[in-house]
């Protein structure tokens, strides 16, 4: 099951490179909950969300707000019901052209084939400086 979790990810990595937003709510479960960063009053991505109604608010936010220079999933490692994926983006913020860099990990935890939880780790401070400013 492990490395069937991996290709799900995968493929969901292909759906975002593709803006392929229906590909990635079909990967998720209807409950699931998304989690990036921080807190969301320190850049607009960040915070908790539940149910593929704000999945979807997510990726408009993270469309509205900037633009990728790199993301770059680099190394995938599964662990009964997750998935971990190490990897490294950078970005244009379009409120002020900043461009915030940073490694992230994203942890994908799966049920029945679908994501129902994500969380994601990285330099939240660096972000929350490049927005604010």
């Amino acid at each position: 099951m492990s490395q069937a979790n991996i290709a799900i990810a995968q493929a969901l990595y292909a759906a975002f490179g593709r803006g392929d937003l229906d590909t990635i709510l079909d990967g998720c479960a209807p409950d699931v909950e998304w989690q990036s960063g921080g807190r969301q009053e320190d850049y607009p991505t960040f915070g908790l969300r539940k149910g593929k109604t704000e999945v979807e608010e997510f990726f408009r936010i993270v469309a509205q707000t900037q633009d990728f220079d790199e993301f770059t999933p680099q190394d995938f490692y599964a662990d009964r019901d997750k998935v971990f994926v190490l990897g490294r983006y950078a970005m244009t913020l379009k409120k002020n052209g900043r461009k915030p860099a940073s490694e992230w990990i994203h942890i994908f935890s799966f049920q029945g084939g679908k994501v129902t939880k994500f969380r994601e780790f990285m330099d939240s401070a660096v972000y929350a400086e490049a927005f604010r400013g």
